[in-house]
């Protein structure tokens, strides 16, 4: 691949992940840290929601996409490269909008891990109540 092709730019996040997604004109390619998306997500379920934006706006077999992703586990990773994708799809077609928009892949899932409070075993987990 060349660096003086055109490419669409997405960015997208999820928990504590990071995806930068390019959208290369191609046959539906998914590469995600330099290894095919099946290889690196390995689960199906992953893999399927990698792919849901692109499926969602008929666009499987036109582009090729090239995801770096850091930080957080593979389904935090997962949801920001389908993120990722689904911004890059817009900035490639403004049409593609009003059908990600209805489906909720524009928008982003604020939902993260919340913080250990003092003298509690978790987030909210209290230690046992003793009476005596």
């Amino acid at each position: 691949m060349t660096t003086q092709q055109h490419y669409y730019y997405g960015l997208g996040r999820r928990k504590c992940a990071i995806a930068q997604v390019r959208l290369y004109p191609g046959d539906g390619d998914i590469t995600v840290n330099g290894r095919s998306a099946k290889d690196y997500f390995g689960r199906e379920t992953l893999n399927l929601l990698v792919q849901q934006p692109l499926r969602t706006t008929d666009n499987s077999g036109r582009f090729n996409v090239v995801a770096k992703v850091i930080g957080g586990g593979p389904s935090g990773q997962a949801g920001a490269v389908r993120l990722g994708i689904a911004r890059a799809l817009v900035v490639a077609d403004e049409t593609n909008r009003s059908t990600l928009r209805p489906a909720g892949l524009l928008t982003r899932d604020a939902r993260v891990k919340e913080r250990k409070k003092p003298g509690l075993k978790r987030a909210r987990k209290a230690p046992q109540y003793t009476k005596r």
